[in-house]
């Protein structure tokens, strides 16, 4: 969806999040799309959030390492940063609600402050939010970079639970993917 001209993309991480793009995108003029997960999540946000188009949202602020969230990866992220806390690497994790227009800003931030950005998708990481950060990243703000989602490959039905464990869309693949990167 990315690649069409005009088209904005937004991946919510959960319910209070859900309402509040499909709320805030009646309001756009052109073409929007929202993409939503099968499973349940945990609550990251409550009524009160505040969607703001093509800005990103710091869930938690740390230092080296950059971990870009989308959807209910945004999850696993957070539970990734507890993992990595116990080891003593103290991640950023941010909430990229909106895939197009992304936020650049925030992302070059990051690239500049961070040794690495790691991205963080139940989508194909060709296309989708490791290819948006990279492109932006390379421009603006070269770093190195890692992407866990689904590597280019067909997808399979099933559970989203059995799903995201075939593909390696888990909190436990974030962590094994910061220490191989670190």
């Amino acid at each position: 969806m990315r690649a069409i001209p005009g088209m904005k993309v937004f991946q919510p991480c959960d319910a209070a999040e859900t309402k509040a793009i499909i709320k805030g995108i009646a309001e756009i003029d052109g073409p929007c799309y929202v993409r939503l997960g099968r499973g349940g999540v945990e609550d990251v946000f409550d009524e009160n959030y505040k969607f703001e188009m093509g800005k990103g949202v710091v869930l938690k602020k740390g230092s080296k390492v950059a971990l870009i969230a989308t959807g209910m990866m945004v999850q696993e992220a957070l539970k990734a940063s507890e993992e990595l806390s116990k080891e003593g690497i103290e991640p950023t994790v941010v909430n990229i609600h909106t895939i197009k227009p992304i936020d650049e800003e925030l992302i070059v931030e990051l690239a500049k402050s961070h040794d690495v950005l790691i991205t963080c998708e139940e989508h194909n990481v060709v296309g989708g939010l490791g290819s948006a950060v990279a492109e932006v990243a390379v421009k603006q703000a070269p770093v190195k970079m890692a992407m866990v989602g689904v590597q280019d490959t067909f997808g399979e039905s099933g559970t989203p639970k059995a799903l995201c464990e075939k593909y390696g869309l888990d909190a436990a693949a974030i962590v094994k993917k910061v220490k191989e990167v670190l």
